[in-house]
């Protein structure tokens, strides 16, 4: 395979392809990762409520992280891109290592319905690094059975 029929860095063999945002955790930069979750979500041709629900989801799952992060922390969010998925994970560094994201809220539970599947991981961090706490989800293609 010649460096012409290699996938390029951000595509993978199965035909995914992955694009990361950072930006500070700040909830007047939130639009800006809702405007890339529904751009990529049209670009692999989602229907017009799974794009809406996408951007609705990434915008609740980057709320909640912001609300927890330290605050010189940076929002993290990265999309693989898939012809019939996109997974999102949006991360944030937090002031303490017992930081967590409630599951019980009214959030949460919109958050749980935007999305096909959707969790919350903390890592206490150590060695060097700060805690952190991500959410991930996952938006199906309406053309996708459930």
């Amino acid at each position: 395979m010649s460096d012409l029929d290699s996938p390029s860095p951000a595509e993978t063999l199965d035909g995914a392809s992955t694009v990361e945002v950072r930006t500070s955790a700040s909830a007047a930069l939130i639009p800006t990762i809702r405007a890339v979750a529904s751009d990529l979500a049209a670009r692999a041709d989602f229907d017009l409520d799974a794009i809406s629900d996408l951007r609705m989801a990434v915008d609740e799952a980057c709320a909640t992280l912001v609300d927890v992060a330290a605050p010189t922390s940076s929002l993290l969010c990265r999309f693989l891109v898939r012809p019939e998925r996109i997974e999102v994970n949006a991360q944030v560094q937090t002031k303490h290592v017992d930081t967590v994201v409630s599951t019980d809220t009214f959030g949460w539970r919109v958050l749980q319905t935007l999305a096909d599947d959707v969790s919350v991981h903390h890592d206490p961090g150590g060695d060097g690094r700060a805690p952190t706490v991500s959410i991930r989800l996952d938006k199906r293609s309406s053309d996708v059975l459930r």
